[in-house]
Parts: structure tokens; C-alpha cells; sequence
């Protein structure tokens, strides 16, 4: 069973910056690619950047690029979301998962997600 655990969120200031992990355990084939989303309140879940395992392949949502960063550490099973330039419209609640296919930017082709964690952006 694949468990997927988002951690580093929290309250920021404007302009500020934070860095979310996303620890994968019993990882396996399954996971072929880990995406980051973001659902803010009454708001669908939205995609904001995807990370391949092996080649390390990236992409963004457009409206994160130069802002965001993903990156991953594989010994440690870990991907990172690095948060610079923090906006209002950020807040949210960031969700990782796993996708086990080539597949990274629609939340119905994950498989395993974590709980999530908040973050809130204050002006």
C-alpha cells in the first residue's frame, strides 16, 4: 500500500516563502510521477506541477512557473514544492499524489493522495 504524507505548510506573508515535502512510502510501480494540486474554498482542485522519478521530467501550471519549484530526492522518496513570491490566491490546501502513467495533470488519473496541508498567504 502507497502512503503519501504533505508536510510544510502554514501562514506566510505576501511576497513570502515556503517549501512543501511529499513523503511516498511502499512506493512502487504505481508511482510512476508525483503531481502537487491546490483546492482553495469553493474552488475545484486545480494542477500545479508534476515531477517525474526517473529523468526528473517537470511541468507546471502556467500560472507557477517562476514562482514554484518541484523538485525530488529519490533516495529519500521525497518530492519538494518550493513557494517563493507567495500571493493571496495561494491559499489553499496543497494535495500530492501519485500517478502510476504518464498522466500528471488531472486528479481523476491519480491513484494514492495524501491529506493535504494549508497553506494560508496573508496581506
Amino acid at each position: 500500500q502507497v502512503q503519501v504524507v504533505e508536510s510544510g505548510g502554514g501562514l506566510v506573508q505576501v511576497g513570502g516563502s515556503l517549501r512543501l515535502s511529499c513523503v511516498v512510502s511502499g512506493r512502487s510501480s504505481s508511482s510512476y510521477a508525483i503531481s502537487w494540486f491546490r483546492q482553495a474554498p469553493g474552488k475545484e482542485r486545480e494542477f500545479i506541477a508534476a515531477i517525474y522519478w526517473n529523468g526528473g521530467n517537470t511541468y507546471y501550471a502556467d500560472f507557477v512557473k517562476g514562482r514554484f519549484t518541484i523538485s525530488r530526492d529519490n533516495a529519500k522518496n521525497t518530492v519538494y514544492l518550493q513557494m517563493n513570491t507567495l500571493k493571496p490566491e495561494d491559499t489553499a490546501v496543497y494535495y500530492c499524489a501519485t500517478s502510476p502513467g504518464v498522466r500528471v495533470t488531472t486528479p481523476r488519473a491519480m491513484n494514492y493522495w495524501g491529506k493535504g496541508t494549508l497553506v494560508t498567504v496573508s496581506s
